[in-house]
Order: C-alpha cells, then sequence, then structure tokens
C-alpha cells in the first residue's frame, strides 16, 4: 500500500531516478569497513551501488590528487550511508511514536530579520523622515522616529544582530516602544489626550512604516501559517523536514518509506517489540560480558545494567498502553505509563494463559441488494420484496418494487461476533389472496463471507422455493465484511500441531491481537463467536518451509516453532502464505526475519528478475529497496549500532538546520523536533547527560560564532547535566560515566569563558537589551556554573568579583569601541590644532554619555543585584576618557574659554545622575575646571571694571534702552557673568556659593562705582549749565536719572543673595541708590531754585524807595501817553512758566521712575514756593510795585496750576507757606487796584478765560 502523501507523480519520478541510478556508473570503492568505536555507522555492509570497482590507475601513474579526490569520494559515500541509516530510525520515530509528544506549551518564536529586510526597513524610515510617504506626522513623532533611525536602525549592534538571526520584528519594535515612552511622558499634559492614546497612535504609525507598502491581510495570513508551522507540524511535514535536514533525496524517502511499510502501524509496533527485545538481550550480553563503559565508581556497573532493563520494561509498558486499534492517525495525548508483568515477564507463560473469550471479534456487515434477474411468472403490476439477515441477529426489509422492474439499491448493516457468519436473502411476494396469512417465499440464496471476500456486487445463483415457476432466479448483491482493527489476518488454511490442531484439516484461521505483546492464532467454525482451538504466539518462530511428505492438502508451507512445539501451516497460494508470514513475523517479535523462498532464488540468480506476479505489493517495494542498496538499511539490526553518536550527528544536524530557517530561535528547537529527538532518544537509549552535553557543546560552538544562543536554554542543559554528574538524576539514572564526568568539566570551562565574554561585551552580545531578559539569565547562568556542586551556593563575593572582572574589561572594550567610531584615533601622528582637538573630545563626550545612558536604560534592570557594579564601570569607562580629555585640555591656549562647553555637557549629565554625581569622575572634572573658573572670573571681574573706567570717560549720556551705553553695558556683562557661572551648576555646594557670593559682591562694587561716576557726571552737569529762565532740562539729566532707575532694578537681580542671607549686598547697594537718587533731586532742585532766584532778582530792582523803580515807572507812564509800550516783567513771567512747564514735560516723559519724579516735583514745588514766600516775607514792610504784583501772581498761578496738573497732592499745593504768598499777594492785588486803578486784567482770582 502506498503512503497517503505519495501521488502516481512521484512513483514516475521514482522510476525515472531508478533508471538514472541503474544508468550511472557507480564510484564507490572498496570501504573502510566500519566500527562500532568509531562514529561511522555500525554494522553497515557495502551496497550493492558499491561492487562495482572504478578503473584505478597504477600507484606509479595515480597522482597525490586522485587519491585525495578517491579518498574524498569514499568519505562522502561514508556520510551518505550514514545519513540514510539515521533516517530510517527517524522515519520510525515519526510513523509510530509510543513516548513522545510534540509540546504544545513551547514560547513562540517570531519572524527573524535578515539583511535584506533589515535595509527595506532602514529605506522605509528613511523615506517617512524625507516626506515621500502619506503618513501624517507630528514634530515630535518625526524627532523620535529621527531619533530611533540613527540610534537604532543605523547602529552597527543591530546589523551584528541581525547577523546572529537574533533579532525579530518584535525586538524593533520594542525598543522603537521603550525609546518613546519616556519621549511622551516629558510632553506637556493635553486636555482631553491621554498620554497612553498617544503611545498608542504612535505605535500605530510606527507600524505602518515598517510594513511600508505590504498588505497587512497577506502579512497577517503568511504569519498565520508560519505560526502554525511553528507548533504542531503532520507526519508528512516532519518527514520532509528531517529529510531536508539529513540530506536525503524525495524518492530516497519513498523507498524507504514503502520498504519499511511505515503506513502499517502493526509492522511498526512489530518493529519496536523487535528492537526492544534486542535491547534486553543486549544488556544481558554486557552483563556477561563484561563490557561496561568506565564508570566513575565500579558498583555503578551493576545498576547500569538494572538501568538498561528497567528503562526497556518502561518502553516496553509505554508500548503496551497504546491502544491496539491504533490506526494511521497522528496521536498527541499523552501516554498512560502502564506496566504488565506478563510483557516484563514474558517467561511466566502459564499464569497468563489466554481465554477464548478473550479473542471474541465484533464484525460489521453491510448489505446491498441491486436486482433480481429471471422473474418471469408473476403479473407485471405484483409487488416483490427481500429480507436479508445475519444467522442469530435482526431481520432486515427493502422497499416494495413491482415484478416487472425488482430493482432496489437498498443496504442492511449488521453486528455480529461470527468471523464466518451466514447471511441469508430472501425474494417475496405480496400474497393476493384473501385469507393468505403471510407473503409467499419466492427464492433464498445463504453467503458465508469472509472479511477477505470480494467487496464488488456479484450475481447468486437462488434457491427456488415449490411452486414458483421461475427455476432461474438470480440475484444481484453485495456483502461487504469490515475487518476489526485488533484482526491482523485470516484466511483458510490447512495446520497440524502438537497441542493444537491435532488433525491436518482446513480450517478458517484469524490473527487476533489480544494487546500490543499479545496475539493469538485462532480456528472458527461457521456461525460460532469464540474459536475452536487457539496459539498464543509469544515464544514462537514463523518461517517459510518446503512441503512436508505424507500431509495432502495446501500447496506452499510455513510453520511456527516453539522449543518443544512446531506447528505446520499450509496455504493455497503463494501470496496468502506471504502475507500471512509477515503477520505472524510481525505478532511473535522473533528476531530472525523469515524470507521468502522467491526471494531467495532471486538472490541466488546471476541477474535479479522482476518480482512475481503471485508475491504482495511490499515484496515489491522490498525488492525495488534491494536494487537501490537501500535494503542494507531497512534490515540493519537498531540494537548493534551505536546511537550515541548517531543521535549526536542527528542534533547537531538538526540544530544547524533550526538557526538556518526563519525564526529567531535562539537555539530552541521547534516543537517537532524537539518531538522527534525525545522519540529517538527513549525509543534507541540515548542517555540524557549525553544528548544534553552534545546539545550544549553545539550551541557552544554556535554563540562561540557569532549566533546568538539563549542563556536560559543553556542554563536549563547545564542544569541537567550538573544534576546528573553530581548524582542527582534528573533523568532516574544513576549511572555516571567517566567520559560524562570529564566532558562535563571541559563545558564547564568553556561555558565560564563564554558568558565572561558576553558580560565583557554586554553591548553587543545584548544590544539595547536584547533578546528580552537574555542578559539577566546570563548573569544568573554565570552564578549556576561557579558553584562547585548542585546544593552548596557560590559566595556572592566570588561571583561579584568575577563580574567585576568583566565589567572593568568591558569599559575598556566600549571605550576602544567607541573611540574608533568617533574616529579619535585617526588624529594620531597628524598636527591637529587645539581647537579640533577639543571639538573631537566634545563629540566624544557626547557619544560617552549615550553610551552610559543607553546602559542605564537597557542593561540596569539585567544588573539591579550588581547596581554598584555598573556605577564602578561607569566610572572606569569614564576614567579612560578622562585620559582623552586631560590631554586635550592641556594642549590649549591658557586664558582660552572654549573648553567650558565640555564641562556643562559632562556636569549636566553627571549631576543628575545619583551614582555619578560627586563620583571619581566628577571630583576630577571639578578640580580640573575649578582653577579655570576663578581664573575666568577675575579676568572679567578686571574686564569690567575697566570698562567701567573708560565707558564713563567717554559716556554721552545717550539714552539706551533702560539707561546710558556704559550702564547698559555693565549690567548686560554682569547678568551675562552670572548667568554663565549659574548655568555652570557647579556640583560642589561650598565652591558654588563661593562662587555665588564672589559674583554678587562683585556686582555690588560694580553697581556701586556706577552710581557714583553717574552722580558725579550729574552734578558737574548741572554746574556747567545755565542759572536763569532760559535753562531747560537736557536728555543727559534724564537719562542719569534712568542710570539709577536700571541699577536699583538690576541690584535686585544681581546682588541679591539667596537662602537667607539677608540681602546684605542687595540692601547696601539699594541704599547708595537710594541715597544718591536723593542728592540728585536736591542738587535739581536747588538747580530750579537758583533760576527763581534769578527771576526774583530782576523783581527786586523795582522795590519801593529805589531809584531805579521811581525812574522805571515815571518813564512808562510818560511814554504810555504817546505809544503802546509793552508791560514790563510779563515776558520775565511767561519766560519762567515755559521753563518750569518745559522741564516738568521732559522729566515726565524721559525718566522711567514715577516716583522719582513725584519726590522731585514735590521738592520743587515746595522750595520754589518757600523762596517766594522768604521773598515776600523779606519786603513785608514795603508795598509790592505793580510789576512785582503782576509777574508774581502769574508765576504763583502757573507754577500752582501746572504742578496740581502733574500730579502733586493738594496737601503739598495748598501748603501754609502758599497760603501766605496767596494772602499777600491778593492784599496787594487789592491795594494796587484802588492806587493804580486796576491790574489789566491780572488777578489772583481763578478765571475761565486766563491762558
Amino acid at each position: 500500500m502506498l503512503d497517503p502523501s505519495s501521488s502516481e507523480e512521484e512513483t514516475d519520478e521514482i522510476l525515472e531516478e531508478e533508471r538514472k541510478v541503474v544508468a550511472a556508473p557507480k564510484v564507490g570503492g572498496a570501504r573502510v569497513s566500519p566500527s562500532r568505536t568509531s562514529e561511522s555507522s555500525v554494522g553497515l555492509q557495502p551496497s550493492r551501488s558499491s561492487n562495482v570497482r572504478p578503473s584505478s590507475p597504477s600507484p606509479s601513474v595515480a597522482s597525490e590528487k586522485e587519491k585525495e579526490d578517491l579518498e574524498k569520494m569514499q568519505r562522502e559515500e561514508e556520510e551518505r550511508k550514514k545519513r540514510l541509516q539515521l533516517y530510517v530510525f527517524v522515519m520510525r520515530c515519526i510513523a509510530y511514536p509510543f513516548n513522545a509528544k510534540q509540546p504544545t506549551d513551547m514560547a513562540r518564536r517570531q519572524q527573524k530579520i535578515s539583511k535584506q529586510q533589515l535595509q527595506t526597513v532602514k529605506e522605509r524610515f528613511q523615506s517617512f523622515l524625507n516626506g515621500d510617504t502619506q503618513i501624517v506626522a507630528d514634530e515630535a513623532f518625526i524627532n523620535a522616529v529621527q531619533s530611533y533611525y540613527e540610534v537604532f536602525l543605523k547602529s552597527d549592534r543591530v546589523s551584528r544582530m541581525v547577523q546572529s538571526g537574533g533579532c525579530s520584528a518584535a525586538d524593533s519594535r520594542e525598543v522603537f516602544k521603550k525609546h518613546i515612552e519616556k519621549r511622551v511622558r516629558s510632553l506637556p499634559e493635553i486636555d482631553g489626550l491621554s498620554k497612553e492614546t498617544v503611545l498608542s497612535s504612535w505605535i500605530a504609525k510606527f507600524d505602518t512604516i515598517y510594513r511600508g507598502e505590504e498588505d497587512p491581510r497577506k502579512h497577517q495570513q503568511r504569519m498565520t501559517a508560519s505560526a502554525a508551522s511553528e507548533l504542531i507540524l503532520s507526519k508528512d511535514q516532519l518527514y520532509e523536514m528531517f529529510q531536508g535536514i539529513l540530506g536525503i533525496k524525495k524518492f530516497e524517502h519513498q523507498l524507504l518509506y514503502n520498504a519499511c511499510q511505515l503506513d502499517n502501524p502493526d509492522e511498526q509496533a512489530a518493529q519496536i517489540r523487535r528492537e526492544l527485545d534486542g535491547r534486553l538481550q543486549m544488556a544481558d550480553q554486557i552483563a556477561r560480558g563484561g563490557k561496561f563503559p568506565r564508570f566513575v565508581s565500579r558498583e555503578m556497573e551493576a545498576m547500569y545494567i538494572e538501568e538498561l532493563k528497567s528503562s526497556v520494561n518502561l518502553l516496553m509498558a509505554n508500548l503496551e498502553s497504546m491502544p491496539v486499534s491504533k490506526g494511521g492517525e497522528f496521536k498527541l495525548q499523552k501516554l498512560k505509563r502502564g506496566h504488565n508483568t506478563s510483557i516484563i515477564d514474558m517467561g511466566q507463560e502459564d499464569e497468563n494463559q489466554l481465554s477464548k473469550s478473550d479473542v471474541v471479534l465484533s464484525f460489521t456487515l453491510e448489505v446491498v441488494i441491486m436486482e433480481v434477474q429471471g422473474l418471469k411468472s408473476l403479473a407485471p403490476n405484483r409487488i416483490v420484496y427481500c429480507t436479508m439477515e445475519v444467522e442469530g441477529g435482526q431481520k432486515l426489509q427493502t422497499d416494495q418494487a413491482e415484478a416487472s422492474k425488482p430493482t432496489w439499491g437498498t443496504q442492511g448493516d449488521f453486528t455480529t461476533t461470527h468471523p464466518l457468519p451466514a447471511v441469508k436473502v430472501k425474494l417475496f411476494t405480496e400474497s393476493t389472496g384473501v385469507l393468505a396469512l403471510e407473503d409467499k417465499e419466492l427464492g433464498r440464496v445463504v453467503l458465508h463471507p469472509t472479511p477477505n471476500s470480494p467487496k464488488q456486487a456479484e450475481l447468486h445463483k437462488m434457491t427456488v422455493s415449490k411452486g414458483c415457476p421461475d427455476s432461474d432466479l438470480k440475484i444481484k448483491l453485495a456483502v461487504r465484511m469490515d475487518k476489526p482493527q485488533n484482526m491482523k489476518h485470516c484466511g483458510y488454511l490447512w495446520a497440524i500441531g502438537k497441542n493444537v490442531w491435532k488433525r491436518w484439516k482446513k480450517r478458517f484461521f484469524v490473527l487476533v491481537q489480544v494487546s500490543q505483546y499479545t496475539f493469538a492464532m485462532c480456528s472458527y467454525r461457521e456461525k460460532k463467536a469464540e474459536p475452536v482451538e487457539l496459539l498464543q504466539l509469544d515464544g514462537y518462530t514463523v518461517d517459510y518451509t518446503d512441503p512436508q511428505p505424507g500431509l495432502d492438502g495446501g500447496r506452499t508451507f510455513f510453520n511456527a516453532v516453539k522449543e518443544g512445539d512446531t506447528v505446520i501451516f499450509a496455504s493455497d497460494d503463494e501470496q496468502d502464505r506471504i502475507l500471512w508470514v509477515q503477520a505472524m513475523y510481525r505478532a511473535t517479535g522473533q528476531s530472525h526475519k523469515p524470507v521468502p523462498p522467491t526471494q531467495v532464488q532471486k538472490l541466488n540468480a546471476k541477474g535479479g528478475t522482476a518480482p512475481q506476479l503471485d508475491a504482495p505489493i511490499s515484496q515489491f517495494y522490498a525488492d525495488r529497496a534491494q536494487k537501490h542498496g537501500m535494503d542494507e538499511f531497512i534490515s540493519a539490526n537498531p540494537c548493534s549500532f551505536d546511537h550515541a553518536s548517531l543521535f549526536e550527528m542527528l542534533q547537531r544536524l538538526t540544530l544547524d538546520h533550526r538557526l538556518n530557517d526563519s525564526y529567531s530561535c535562539l537555539g530552541w528547537f521547534s516543537p517537532g523536533q524537539v518531538f522527534v529527538l525525545d522519540e529517538y532518544c527513549a525509543r534507541n537509549g540515548v542517555r540524557g547527560c549525553h544528548r544534553h552535553l552534545c546539545y550544549l557543546r553545539d550551541l557552544l560552538e554556535r554563540a562561540e560564532n557569532g549566533a546568538m544562543i539563549d542563556p536560559t536554554l543553556l542554563h536549563y542543559s547545564f542544569a541537567f547535566c550538573a544534576s546528573h554528574v553530581h548524582g542527582n538524576r534528573p533523568d532516574g539514572i544513576g549511572t555516571v560515566s567517566v567520559d560524562e564526568k570529564e566532558r562535563f568539566e571541559g563545558i564547564k570551562d568553556r561555558l565560564r569563558v563564554l558568558l565572561e565574554n558576553q558580560i565583557t561585551h554586554f553591548r553587543y552580545c545584548f544590544p539595547f537589551g536584547r533578546p528580552e531578559g537574555a542578559l539577566k539569565a546570563t548573569l544568573s547562568l554565570l552564578e549556576r556554573v561557579l558553584m562547585k556542586d548542585i546544593v552548596t551556593p557560590v559566595p556572592q563575593e566570588e561571583v561579584k568579583n568575577v563580574i567585576r572582572k568583566c565589567l572593568e574589561q568591558a569599559a575598556l572594550v566600549n571605550y576602544q569601541r567607541l573611540s574608533e567610531y568617533a574616529k579619535v584615533e585617526e588624529n594620531v601622528g597628524r598636527l591637529v590644532t587645539p581647537a579640533k582637538k577639543l571639538e573631537d573630545t566634545i563629540r566624544l563626550a557626547e557619544l560617552v554619555i549615550e553610551v552610559l545612558q543607553q546602559n542605564e536604560e537597557h542593561h540596569a534592570e539585567a544588573f539591579a543585584w550588581w547596581s554598584d557594579l555598573m556605577v564602578e564601570h561607569a566610572e572606569t569607562f569614564l576614567s579612560l576618557y578622562a585620559v582623552d580629555m586631560d590631554a586635550a585640555l592641556e594642549v590649549q591656549p591658557p586664558d582660552s574659554w572654549d573648553s567650558f562647553p565640555l564641562f556643562q555637557l559632562l556636569n549636566d549629565f553627571l549631576r543628575v545622575d545619583y551614582n555619578l554625581c560627586n563620583g571619581k569622575f566628577h571630583k576630577h572634572l571639578q578640580d580640573l575646571y575649578a582653577p579655570l573658573v576663578v581664573r575666568y572670573v577675575d579676568l572679567m571681574e578686571s574686564s569690567i571694571a575697566q570698562s567701567i573706567h573708560r565707558g564713563f570717560e567717554r559716556e554721552t549720556w545717550e539714552p539706551v534702552n533702560n539707561g546710558s551705553g556704559t550702564s547698559e553695558d555693565l549690567f548686560w556683562k554682569l547678568d551675562a557673568l552670572q548667568t554663565f557661572i549659574r548655568d555652570l551648576h557647579w556640583p560642589e555646594e561650598e565652591f558654588g556659593k563661593h562662587l555665588e557670593t564672589r559674583l554678587k559682591l562683585m556686582s555690588s562694587d560694580m553697581i556701586e562705582s556706577c552710581v557714583k561716576r553717574t552722580r558725579a557726571a550729574f552734578e558737574a552737569k548741572l554746574q556747567r549749565s545755565s542759572r536763569t529762565a532760559d535753562f531747560r532740562v537736557p536728555q543727559s539729566i534724564c537719562t542719569m536719572f534712568n542710570v539709577m532707575v536700571d541699577a536699583r532694578a538690576q541690584s535686585a537681580k544681581l546682588c541679591a543673595m539667596e537662602l537667607g542671607q539677608e540681602r546684605q549686598y542687595h540692601s547696601q547697594i539699594d541704599n547708595l541708590i537710594e541715597e544718591t537718587v536723593k542728592e540728585m533731586i536736591t542738587l535739581l532742585v536747588a538747580k530750579f531754585v537758583v533760576i527763581l532766584e534769578s527771576v526774583l532778582a530782576k523783581l527786586s530792582r523795582y522795590d519801593e524807595g529805589t531809584l531805579f523803580s521811581s525812574f522805571l515807572s515815571f518813564t512808562v507812564k510818560a511814554a504810555s501817553k504817546y505809544v503802546d509800550v509793552p508791560k514790563p516783567g510779563m515776558d520775565v513771567a511767561d519766560s519762567y512758566v515755559t521753563f518750569v512747564r518745559h522741564s516738568q514735560d521732559m522729566l515726565r516723559d524721559k525718566v522711567n521712575e514715577e516716583m522719582y519724579i513725584e519726590r522731585l516735583f514735590d521738592q520743587w514745588y515746595t522750595s520754589t514756593m518757600n523762596l517766594l514766600g522768604t521773598w515776600l516775607t523779606d519786603r513785608m514792610d514795603l508795598q509790592l510795585h505793580v510789576y512785582q504784583l503782576k509777574i508774581l501772581i502769574r508765576i504763583v498761578k502757573k507754577k500752582y496750576r501746572d504742578f496740581r496738573l502733574q500730579g502733586v497732592l493738594d496737601s503739598t499745593l495748598n501748603s501754609k507757606m502758599y497760603d501766605t504768598v496767596r494772602n499777600r499777594l491778593m492784599l496787594e492785588e487789592a491795594t494796587a487796584s484802588v492806587r493804580e486803578g486796576g491790574m489789566q486784567g491780572i488777578s489772583m482770582k481763578d478765571s475761565d478765560t486766563e491762558d
């Protein structure tokens, strides 16, 4: 029977391959005979393909190259044979598993990214950043993607991770997610938009960019299919996978598949029984011969035999627990661990004899009645029908049909326990008579079907009832009798034996399987459920025999032989005999394989002939396999092989295949691979420790060559081996061989070296913390490897010292790689300017900070238990940078301040890091820069002092912003200096405080100097100006006031000490400014008073009793009779009023401090009013001249109104002095009105018309 997966096309392909193989010349040559100790396949005989020797040239002619080629071909042929033999064992494990199952709880592996895919992803992100996509994004997201692209996608560490096969799309996504979480958290809160919404939106956009133009549905379908293949594989998929792993051709698989009868579960179960029996015999041989492996103690030898036997017994129990009815389907349920004494103690037959009731079978019969022929005597419209029954069971009836067309196609289903049932079918017609009680039977047929009977419909002659004129009645029907699963073969045989079937007679035999290990040959009579006699086949050996003399009946013979008993069987044809012998061979579990005489003749013949036509299809496949040299692999005894070395090869090739598939597996096998390897180990007795030691060695080789291997996987295998070597029996095996112990120690040392190397290169072995949790698992495994045994924990200090050493080395590795990346090294030996060197150092500092930040972000969690060591690592890393930094700073010119950005960059990073703040490097940085800062402040102080001196010497007092040019420059410099020093964020509090105090004090001194210089300039300016009413307040006076205003504002910022220093400098400078402003107001008011005094001095000339007064009065009177003489003194009044108004407007408009203006106006008004009052008091006894009176009235009234308009308070305006002056002027006005006859409209009284 062909494999369900094979097809006609495949068969044609196989035949084609056969023709090629036959036609091709063979180049096998003489082979090295395989030995048991070597890794070559044990017990293999050279196949027919190697019998034709190549035409070998004589040694004198043959070159070395030809010899090498010949040896190479021989090695390749040996390897091919070994792989084919291994594939046979693997196929059997897949075909009939009875120990292992495909695990369903393994973590699903992600698809890995290839180099091409990484390049494609880079291009997609680049096109997004160039704006070539339709994805709408805000600036924050674009910045995040830009950063991710620069830091992650373009990183050489990611390229290396892709190369190692450990990078999946999920890794890229997780790194981006981690990357943006910080950014999103730092964004300002937006009402109605949560941070989670922003995150999910960004991730969705990231997925869109990552996927590009691919249809997401196709992607989903592909992922689903791949995920399924990662979970559970069918048998055909497993065969295909291991063909790829072992390099087996499709036609070779098909030949082996058919020849091994892998689709026949009975053959596979029998093969397992033979193998287990062979393993028990081998255990006995070892015990007898004493050829034990070397164990760590002699006592283990006896234990070793016990373990071998108990492992076989366990397999037998597993096999026994398999359901007998198991078909070709693939079952994955967990197998029950049965324990049956009849299997383990096979010698105790008497206690476990089968009874007849144990072998009762159940059959299903289908009877299909098609039509009746030869029904002529009945009228065409008469109704006919059939009944059918299995003797001892129920009776069924067909539908009714007319006699003219008696066809039905009705099926009846029956069950019976009779291997030879009787099936009765009767034909009836309905009786037409009124008194007839039952219908009339026209004919019947009785059939005795067997499971081997033909299944198609056939015509059967019916036995006609009496009174039926139709003598030639025939019925067409089909009887299908199904073979139950526990019936392995059946048919008629001749038989004779000593204890059963004592007469040579033809009987109906059934081979029944009661359990996986119990079979019985049973003979049955017709219509009986229980066998007449039965023979339990345990311990019998079946084989072909020649015809026995004296036994008539039967053409081809075979027998079943057991010590003290022989049963001879005969069949009527060759094919039936072969089928019987094959079925019994599977049942007996014997090691000898019967060879049909036809095949023996063919083997003995010179040229092979085609298989005989009466041989079964399995024989045809066996012959074809033999023709291709496959027979040696199929018939090889599995017990004679060194399965440890074969499994080592299988596991190594499987791992290679796994690491090259499309999954980021990190060394984990797929569920299908785990299943096959588990089954192989159990079935062929491969020791668990050997399996894991080989696995560890293979994984270590791959890891050492740059592949990404999961440390958890290494940990699992290492823990198993450690537990075994220290006698903890992880798999129940207590024996420990010297070889296992030595290999374990070797692997332990290799593993430690690998782990220390990985921790040293943690940035490159686990870039960006990927694979997740791998670094943490590596540290955990290192701790496990350092343990001396499996119970005593290693002292923490010892682990710490190892990790410390690794991290010290890591700092050096990281810094060297970083320097190479920054290309600082290329400047060595070339003339480099100090500026370029500093620029490189700053660039390197940025990279150093980036490395430390990445360590914190991606690796700190793994090193959480050793956080103090990570701090030491960071300090070591920074100390290496310090060497380059010091060298760069040494060559900088003196008094150069370009290096301060370097301090700010490093200090801003270090001061916020809890562990590195004021650490070793941070202290070194401060020690390096403290003298520079002090020197800088000293020079700045000197420079500012000089600029004040020079500035005030050349000062024009033109207004600049809030003050003059010099003051603005001073305040800007002081503010810039303080801001610069403040932005240094000096980390050491005491020095920082000292700097602040120093700068505040300096600012205070500078502002004091500025204030004093301004006051001196103010005084000088006033002294040089006019003393009459022509005086106009110049712009410079206002500017000087503004300098004071600005100085006061700046001092609050530049001189105020914080933290409860009571603002001493600030209060001192404030007091100085306040005093100076008072003095300046006083000086200005004094100037205004002087101007008023000059006006009053002019009026004094008109005082009563002076010569000038009388002369002037006379002259004016005389002249006024003839011409219009202007009123004397009105121009004096007007010019003074104009001066006052101009000065008020100028001051109000140009001075920036309202309070100073109000204070000035108050003092101005009060002082001038007091002056007027004093002047009038001095003339208490004199009467004022009319012109004096007019001018004074004009001045007083205007002054009062103007100052009131400027906002001088009424309390100040209406002072006692003002009342005195007003009363005197009103009195004088009244006197003058009487004496002079009027004041020409000038009066102290308020008037709306007066301008």
